[in-house]
């Protein structure tokens, strides 16, 4: 079943259900770069490994990656057992668990050279002071003094964006496309909840043109292989952040004319 939005779906956002889209949507765009830069680009996933978090609720079901194992009789010497002295006091420490985050990389199949790097952004890419937040600071910074072309693709409402030199219409959702050879100007796409998402140019080396990637259909089709109309109840509100009062209003009577 389809999202009954006509673009992004603001109850994806919800975190238990945002880290499986993005995992299935990297490759899915991946898939469909494949299908059209062939044979002389090829798309593929990279991989990278932050940590998040977590609340000490949230650590049900979380299994340890080091187990201690008795292998023969415990404490003492030859002598006598030393008695155990207990711990006097509780504390807690941060609980991190690893999370995998990927981008998509378009490669020249003559030497593998880098051309485009497309990042879709997570919650933690766009929480200060988080390590991945500053890893990704540094990480744009390096693309963009790079010949590489850079899309990001935002559909996240909450957090806090990277930043632009000058400010364009305010929207919940933003792609930003840097090209190599015309920075330090950017093209960007302000979208709307109301909006269809756009088909967006995707760079190569020159001459060769763009090719296009429909944001939309990707989105619906991730949507639609990961069953989020039976995983979301629609008659409650979207997850945070809170929406203006009067996108409240127009997603209340989307859903009830739904």
């Amino acid at each position: 079943m389809s999202s009954p939005f006509p673009g992004m779906d603001p109850y994806i956002e919800r975190p238990d259900l945002w880290s499986d889209f993005h995992g299935d949507l990297a490759p899915e765009i991946r898939t469909r770069l494949n299908q059209v830069i062939q044979p002389r680009y090829f798309a593929r996933l990279t991989p990278y490994v932050t940590y998040e978090t977590i609340s000490i609720g949230e650590v049900q079901g979380i299994r340890p990656d080091v187990a201690v194992w008795r292998t023969g009789r415990p404490g003492g010497s030859a002598g006598g057992v030393a008695t155990i002295t207990p711990a006097p006091a509780e504390s807690e420490v941060p609980l991190e668990v690893p999370l995998t985050l990927l981008r998509v990389e378009i490669r020249a199949v003559a030497e593998h050279q880098l051309v485009t790097v497309i990042e879709i952004l997570s919650p933690v890419n766009k929480r200060p002071g988080h390590d991945a937040y500053l890893d990704y600071r540094r990480k744009r910074r390096d693309l963009l003094r790079s010949a590489v072309h850079l899309m990001e693709i935002d559909l996240l409402r909450g957090g806090e964006r990277p930043p632009l030199e000058r400010s364009v219409s305010e929207a919940p959702y933003y792609v930003m496309l840097a090209r190599a050879n015309r920075r330090p100007q950017v093209e960007v796409w302000p979208i709307q909840l109301r909006d269809l998402l756009p088909v967006l140019p995707v760079p190569l080396l020159e001459p060769d043109p763009d090719v296009p990637l429909d944001l939309g259909a990707t989105v619906s089709s991730v949507y639609e292989r990961g069953a989020y109309s039976s995983q979301i109840d629609y008659r409650k509100p979207p997850p945070p952040p809170a929406l203006p009062a009067a996108e409240a209003r127009w997603v209340t009577e989307l859903l009830h004319a739904g």
